[in-house]
Formats: structure tokens, sequence, C-alpha cells
């Protein structure tokens, strides 16, 4: 595509035609605010905040849907448009609530950065009436806050184009326009798959998870509880962030002295139980294959996947696997076997879980996941709740050694680790896949290419033993839907499935740390963090999850083998058919 030569702030620059001013900006390292453009989803030119001179217009110009043409001359900083973006912050402001030092997102907050920036404090000119509103706490992993909410759309972009669910959106007109759920009823009445994506780009304090960080902090200091952690594989490369480090930092080592610190009992890591989910759903897979058993297979590892198959796609859930997810998974083990060999009292056992995911909290609270008679897993924090957790410990992190997990339940192979990327379940399930029906370690490749990186849709086939396996990978439920229709209409013939709930999988989740537009929308994020997941597994001596020693032994002295009646019993879980409410 031919580049377009114009002039920005005085300067000469080019971009490439069908570029936006702010595309052009940014290509030539000039930055344009922007709060309600996200990349892809959300160009609308609504909120008024990139607006720009173009000489020749009359007006100004939203830059993030206004096309550069050749000889075009764009001022970026004047004062008229200085003066227009700060007049449109404090519109906001006059209807929003401004409990800045309260609000879990205050020193992350992109309104807050405006202001800032634009010199808009408390003392604006647009005092008067403020519309009044509810939180909404009824699902099981956010609260919704309208009061602090600017009507960007980003959410609802989210939640409709990037998910393909929808359940929320504009209602009322005029300066009654608030987001919500159809009819106003809560978020639990619908069927939102709690994957928190709209938390992800929410630039205020609007949009948060519920927040057990006090619950954890109670039961660590009740001297009659025992409390463990785990940790999931994308949380080590995103909590860096919340510290300073640059995107997709591995802080695993510095994490692990963190939670140490904070005093729980066992620091364990969940890429044992990933391995161990490896080891039980490529046996169902084989199983399946070997026996005439329900193809395509589903993984069953994102527990917004999960929940979007019960609502949207019920007639598919005897594709899913019976496995339950690594969290889950540990969770029972910890309560089981490792309750056995300790000589604890499964309810006296605390399990905290560390994800990136904000669906987890849902799952924790699903029926059929308490192999021990109470819950598998008592909490789960986000990435971010860890942060505030640290920091409310008053724990320096960037000033801590490397330290490792404990043994038993913290050893895990480099499969483990790249479950936390679009494509990383596929790829450890194929490495042992591979090897259990070939027998030739030596020859069982490593490296599956074709199902790494962050398109949504991937597909390939391989060779195994002699049968050919048809494969697909999708990330984004939006993808997810495509993926499955394709199936249900016969176009497509695939043996094996993974699908994650996020775009770009874990590394992206709805509970990682929140990533501002002005960096969102000109890097790939999802990218970074994966990378170094990547460097992990390269970087590990046992790269098969069947060569994990502690999975071995929890094989030989608890659960027999992969598959076994007791293996069932523990990690394996069931699902239901749920209803679709809008």
């Amino acid at each position: 595509m031919a580049d377009i030569k114009l002039k920005i702030n005085g300067m000469e620059c080019t971009a490439p035609a069908g570029s936006t001013i702010l595309q052009a900006a940014k290509l030539n390292n000039i930055d344009i605010p922007t709060l309600c453009y996200m990349k892809e989803i959300n160009e609308i030119g609504a909120c008024r905040i990139c607006v720009v001179e173009v000489k020749g217009a009359r007006t100004l110009v939203a830059a993030c849907v206004y096309p550069i043409n050749e000889g075009m001359e764009v001022i970026t900083n004047s004062p008229r448009v200085l003066e227009a973006r700060k007049k449109t912050l404090q519109l906001i402001l006059s209807d929003h609530n401004k409990s800045c030092l309260s609000c879990v997102r205050s020193g992350q907050c992109e309104l807050q950065t405006l202001c800032k920036q634009y010199g808009v404090d408390n003392e604006h000119a647009y005092d008067g009436v403020m519309n009044l509103s509810e939180i909404d706490g009824t699902a099981a992993h956010m609260i919704r806050d309208n009061s602090k909410c600017i009507l960007c759309r980003r959410c609802v972009a989210a939640c409709a184009k990037t998910q393909g669910i929808g359940v929320i959106g504009a209602n009322e007109r005029g300066f009654k326009t608030n987001i919500g759920s159809a009819f106003e009823v809560g978020l639990a009445e619908t069927s939102c798959v709690c994957c928190g994506q709209c938390i992800a780009v929410c630039p205020t304090g609007a949009l948060y998870e519920k927040d057990f960080v006090d619950q954890v902090v109670a039961d660590l200091n009740d001297p009659e509880k025992y409390v463990v952690v785990q940790t999931a594989p994308a949380v080590r490369a995103g909590l860096g962030e919340e510290f300073g480090y640059p995107i997709g930092t591995n802080v695993e080592g510095k994490m692990a002295a963190a939670l140490r610190r904070i005093g729980f009992n066992k620091v364990f890591d969940t890429n044992f139980s990933a391995d161990l989910t490896i080891m039980e759903e490529g046996t169902e897979f084989i199983e399946r294959v070997q026996n005439g058993g329900k193809l395509p297979m589903i993984t069953s590892c994102s527990p917004g996947w999960i929940k979007f198959c019960e609502h949207y796609y019920p007639d598919m859930i005897d594709n899913l696997s019976s496995c339950k997810s690594p969290q889950q998974m540990f969770g029972a083990v910890t309560k089981t076997y490792f309750a056995e060999k300790m000589g604890l009292d499964p309810k006296k056992i605390v399990c905290v879980s560390i994800m990136p995911c904000t669906a987890k909290k849902f799952e924790v609270g699903r029926a059929d996941q308490s192999a021990a008679g109470v819950p598998d897993v008592d909490y789960s924090l986000t990435t971010r709740e860890l942060a505030r957790l640290i920091k409310r410990y008053g724990i320096d992190f960037t000033s801590l050694p490397d330290e490792g997990f404990d043994d038993p339940l913290g050893e895990g192979s480099g499969a483990a680790v790249i479950f936390g990327a679009t494509g990383g379940v596929m790829e450890a399930a194929l490495r042992t896949v591979v090897f259990k029906l070939t027998g030739e370690k030596d020859g069982s490749p490593i490296v599956f290419n074709e199902v790494r990186g962050v398109e949504g849709i991937k597909e390939a086939t391989y060779d195994v033993a002699g049968l050919k396996v048809n494969i697909a990978v999708a990330s984004g439920l939006a993808n997810a839907r495509k993926v499955l229709d394709m199936v249900k209409s016969g176009e497509k013939n695939y043996h094996f499935i993974e699908i994650m709930a996020c775009p770009g999988g874990c590394v992206n989740g709805g509970g990682q740390p929140r990533v501002p537009a002005n960096i969102r929308n000109f890097n790939d994020i999802r990218a970074m963090r994966a990378k170094a997941l990547y460097s992990i597994d390269e970087a590990n001596t046992i790269r098969f999850s069947h060569d994990n020693e502690s999975v071995k032994k929890l094989y030989a002295e608890y659960l027999e083998k992969p598959g076994s009646h007791k293996a069932h019993e523990i990690l394996h879980t069931s699902y239901v058919k749920r209803t679709i409410n809008k």
C-alpha cells in the first residue's frame, strides 16, 4: 500500500494510505490521547478526546476515525485543541463519582491521567445534576459501578465483538444513557460468561473484579487454618507490570518469594496440575479415538469457555473433556493426596489460587468441584489482587531474591507453563499424546509451531502413529463460535480442539494487569507476555508433562494410573445445560 505524505505539527510525515490521523501520528512518534478508542472493536469517535485541527476543516475532527489524505496538515496541540479536550474532560467529570482516593483504579485510571495532563481538577465549571446508579454485585466475579462509567462503550464492544456475547449495552437515551443489561437485570441473571474482558478494557473504576484479599488475610492470620497458594502459568508473565517491569517480564522467582513472605504455609505452582491435566486429558483423548468416543474432544481448562458452551452450545457438552481445570485439579489433590501425606484435615486447609482469570471466581463455586467433600479451591485471586496483597504487606517486590516453589506440588514442566498462551494446552497435550501413541520419546516433537501465535483460529493436521489427527485452536469466544459452527455444519472434521475464552489465552485474561489504551492499541501485549512463557519452556530441563516426577509419584502412590476410577473421582467433573438470557 502506497504511503501518503502529510504534515503533523509542522513536521513532514508519511503513513500508509487508509490510515487514520491517530495511526499516522503514532507511526511518527506523536501521541494523541483517546478514551473510547479500542483498535478494531471500538473505533467510534464518541468521546472527542482525540480531536485535532485539520487545515481547511471547519470543525475539530476525531483523529481515531478521520482518514489521512495527501498533503493534509494536522495540528494536535493547538490552544483550540487543548481547550476542547479540557472542556470535554470537565463535562465527563460533571457526571462522575470522583471518590478517587478509595477507587481501585486510582493511579491507573485513564480518565485520572488525562485530567492531570490537562489541568482538570474538582474545581471544574460544570457542577449540576448527576445520574443516580446502583452498584451491581450480583455476578460471582465482578462489580459494576455506573457512577464511574464514562460511556466510552469499550466494554460493550469487548463483550459483543471480541466475545460474541453482547449481554451489556446502552440503555435509555440522552443524559439518562447508561451501560447495563437488558431490562436492567443483574449481570448474574444474564448469559455473562465471567471472562472479564470488559474489565480489562474499562478506562476507569466502573468495572472491577470482586476482591477477596481481606478474606485471604483473615485466614492467613487464623492459627486453625493451613493456607496454601497456587499460581497459574500466565501470572508470572504479567505480575511484574504492577511493579514497573516491562510487559512480558518473567517474575516467577520474585513472585514465589513474595508469597512466602506473606505467610502462606506452602507456595505451590499450578504448573504441577497443568501437567496432571495433560496426563488425564491426553489419556481421555486417546481412549475416545481408539474406542469410538465423542469427537471432537474439546479442552476444559478455561472456565469462561465452559460457561459459554453451557449457555450457547449445550448440545456440545459431551464433546468437552471431563477433566477439571488445572486450578480445580490442584485444589482436589491438595485436599486429598497432600492432606493425607501431611496428616491434615481437609476442612482446615484453605486453598488459594492466583489466576489471570476472573471466570475462575465463578468456577470455584461450581457444582461437582469438591473431591474431599469441601470446595476444591476456596478463593481465586486475580493477578491484580495479588499485587494489591503484596503492596498491603509492604513487600519491596523488586528487591526480592528469586526463590523456588515448595515440594511436592511445586514441580512443573515446560509443557505446563505454556498453558498460559493460546495453543499451549494443545501443544502440551500433543507432546504427550505423540509419545504415548508412538513410544518414541527421543523422536517425539517438542515444538508444534502451527498452534503457536496469537491468531484467533489456528488449524493443523498431524500424522501420529499412522493416524491423521486434525486439530484446531481458538481464542476469544467470537472465534470459538466460528469453530463450533463449522463443526456442527460438517464443514470441518476436527479430532481435538483447544478453546480459550480470552483472546491470546490466559496471558490476556480478564484478571491480568490493566494496560492503558495508548499502549494496548499499538502493542500486542498477548505476544509479549506469551514470549516469556515460551522462554521458560525452552529453558526447562523437563519439557514433557509425563516426565514430571512429582506427577509420576502421585499416580504411583495414590491415583494408580491416568484415567483410573480414583482419578475420575478426584480429577474429573460434569457440566450443566444453561439457558440463554440476555
